[in-house]
């Protein structure tokens, strides 16, 4: 009969051969084209508000601009299918295929695809929200969100722990932007035009998305600092807060940009990534 060890090993074997479906990767890959154009969305809405036009840079107001066509609950349901496939791809990696892998290298997966299944999952409920009918502005319940937290005994801390996770989120990407890790993820075309542009899409992408994420993290640890909710307002806040200053246009025109790099890449990603 065979020890509980065993029997746990081989469930996780069966289990791991389940998440290894070709289905799964297909909605993988379909999660990864969303997230695709939600850069994109977000990316232009930036570049909007850099010259003074109404919009919300984050994930909620490029969902709510998908939301706002003919096909609205077709497409919502959709991509809530995709990116829960995606988060459920990105948890498998966490865990399930990250056993043969070094101690450190294992635990180096459980945070970075551990946190990325979260997101993608998150954005997949966003998109079930809107499905329904209970889309909302993403700046208010962070804010929301921000004052509860606050108003618990270790909601401080917590809201700090929060804002310095993000930063450090953002200052992975910039990392990942640098030294190009992003290369690993995909299937290479070094020495081609194809590959150098892809090369210089990840890089862009990549440190764009980790100011952005660097800025969003920083706003919560001010709003610990000061006490006051109303300073955290997530992505779109954090973005629109450089427009008052002095060469804060330009830079927003910048991250704009390289979200719209980045959605282009996720796009490559999406057909060409190692699976």
């Amino acid at each position: 009969m065979p020890d509980g060890d065993s029997t746990i090993s081989q469930a996780a074997d069966a289990v791991e051969q389940a998440s290894n479906h070709p289905a799964l990767d297909v909605l993988a890959r379909a999660g990864f084209a969303v997230m695709a154009l939600l850069h994109v969305i977000i990316g232009a809405i930036a570049i909007a508000v850099a010259f003074g036009q109404p919009g919300e840079a984050e994930p909620t107001g490029a969902i709510e601009q998908l939301a706002a066509n003919p096909w609205g609950p077709a497409v919502m349901w959709s991509c809530v299918l995709a990116c829960f496939g995606l988060g459920l791809w990105q948890a498998s990696e966490a865990t399930l295929r990250a056993r043969p892998l070094p101690r450190r290298e294992r635990l180096s997966k459980l945070v970075s695809s551990g946190f990325l299944a979260i997101a993608y999952t998150s954005v997949g409920l966003s998109f079930a929200g809107f499905a329904v009918g209970m889309g909302g502005d993403s700046s208010e319940s962070t804010r929301d969100f921000s004052a509860t937290l606050m108003a618990t005994p270790v909601g401080l801390w917590t809201l700090v722990a929060l804002g310095l996770t993000i930063i450090g989120i953002g200052i992975y990407f910039v990392v990942k932007g640098v030294r190009r890790g992003f290369k690993e993820e995909l299937f290479h075309f070094d020495g081609t035009r194809r590959g150098r542009l892809i090369d210089s899409l990840g890089v862009a992408g990549h440190i764009a998305k980790g100011i952005a994420l660097f800025l969003t993290g920083l706003l919560f640890v001010i709003a610990a600092a000061k006490h006051n909710a109303q300073e955290s307002t997530g992505l779109d806040g954090s973005l629109k807060a450089l427009r008052d200053h002095p060469f804060g246009p330009t830079l927003l025109v910048a991250i704009g940009a390289g979200f719209i790099a980045y959605g282009i890449f996720a796009l490559v990603r999406s057909r060409f990534g190692r699976m």
